[in-house]
């Protein structure tokens, strides 16, 4: 066995979770609101070809990042308007964007396809810690974006669970006729979280693009990592530090299958592998449709449901 090729995995799992916790994060905030955001593989497609065109055109990383974070917060938008302002369907709604992105991204990608990435993201010289053994490439072997998405997470849960702000948040998700009744505008919290995470949404597409993507192709971008944020919302209850631990386990579900391919070991079929995490995502998915369900998951109670109110 050859324990390099572990090593490397494990940093290439830590890698693939930065765009997991971000896209992670961002449905977290907007389900914290009670509102429903199943467009986050739409708004991952759109914000990745839009950062991939912008840092193409202007040779500068922090711009194409920018201008997916911006695509991400319109088509955040466009869900928020529909969910709260006009109160549709919220999965329906959701369903609506993710086609709308992904047939934007194919309209504004279709001139480029296969076209390889020519200003990508660096890893950050940490000298001689980079060049550890094992912990080199697992802890000191990343950019800046990455250390950002950690540090994310950490300022998150404290934000959630320490600041007022993060209880209104939470409140508003959870019993949103009180939040009106201390004088609180559910809709402008709704509209504002959902706003929020598609820029977190939308700067985890523009990451994947510039810094894991070789070339852009549409098919092969984002591969259904918007539906495992998706799920990793689930299953690590709606609480920012344990997406961490989970997106760090989903990367290193997605990289098994290489590995194992590479160590030639083929107990367990490579098809089977790169089947368990949309697997997982699906039985999520399933558990969070259950009403019942909710409550043991730790969703927030008025998660999908509009508030009107004068049904208070």
């Amino acid at each position: 066995m050859n324990s390099n090729i572990w090593v490397l995995m494990t940093g290439d799992s830590v890698a693939i979770a930065t765009t997991l916790v971000l896209a992670a994060l961002g449905a977290l905030f907007t389900e914290r609101s009670g509102v429903l955001n199943l467009g986050v593989e739409g708004i991952l497609l759109s914000s990745a070809v839009s950062s991939f065109l912008a840092a193409d055109a202007s040779g500068s990383i922090w711009l194409g990042l920018a201008v997916g974070c911006l695509v991400g917060a319109a088509l955040a938008g466009i869900h928020g308007a529909l969910s709260v302002v006009f109160r549709a369907n919220q999965i329906v709604a959701g369903l609506a964007l993710v086609i709308f992105g992904t047939g934007l991204a194919n309209f504004l990608g279709k001139p480029v396809e296969g076209k390889p990435v020519t200003t990508t993201i660096k890893p950050l010289s940490f000298g001689a810690l980079s060049d550890m053994p094992l912990l080199g490439p697992v802890v000191f072997g990343h950019d800046v974006v990455t250390y950002l998405a950690l540090v994310l997470a950490v300022a998150s849960s404290i934000y959630l669970f320490r600041t007022r702000p993060g209880l209104e948040l939470r409140a508003t998700g959870d019993d949103p006729a009180t939040v009106d009744a201390q004088g609180l505008s559910v809709a402008s919290i709704r509209i504002r979280y959902t706003l929020f995470g598609g820029v977190l949404i939308g700067l985890g597409g523009s990451w994947l693009m510039l810094a894991q993507s070789a070339a852009w192709h549409q098919a092969a971008t984002t591969n259904g990592l918007g539906w495992i944020a998706l799920a990793l919302v689930v299953f690590a209850g709606w609480r920012p530090v344990r997406i961490v631990f989970g997106a760090v386990l989903f990367g290193f579900t997605l990289q098994l299958p290489f590995t194992l391919q590479a160590e030639q070991i083929t107990v367990i079929p490579s098809a089977v592998m790169q089947m368990l995490p949309y697997l997982a995502t699906l039985v999520a998915m399933i558990a969070l449709s259950r009403p019942g369900s909710r409550n043991l998951l730790g969703a927030p109670r008025a998660l999908g449901q509009p508030f009107v109110r004068d049904e208070r």
